[in-house]
């Protein structure tokens, strides 16, 4: 008998601040920018990609473009979802 598998989505579970924060936080501790795009990305998914369009004056397609596992936003782009996430990045000493 063969196993049966569902696909997971990470964005049915990123239903906090908190969560998000973690799972981006988690992400930039791997230090792979593929990883963490696509942990932005999925972020943005649970957020509402139509609304963060809206907050950040990008296109849905252009978000999910360069938000997708393959993809490779502009610096601004990446800031500009971070803000209208309401989340932001802080440096410290490794």
């Amino acid at each position: 008998m063969a196993l049966k598998t569902t696909q997971w989505d990470p964005a049915e579970y990123l239903d906090t601040p908190e969560a998000m924060a973690a799972y981006l936080e988690a992400a930039f501790e791997e230090g792979d920018p593929t990883l963490i795009t696509a942990a932005l990305g999925d972020i943005a998914r649970a957020k509402g990609m139509t609304q963060l369009a809206r907050d950040t004056g990008l296109t849905r397609e252009a978000l999910y473009k360069a938000l997708s596992p393959d993809g490779d936003p502009r610096l601004s782009t990446f800031f500009g979802v971070m803000k209208a996430l309401g989340m932001k990045i802080e440096a410290r000493a490794a």
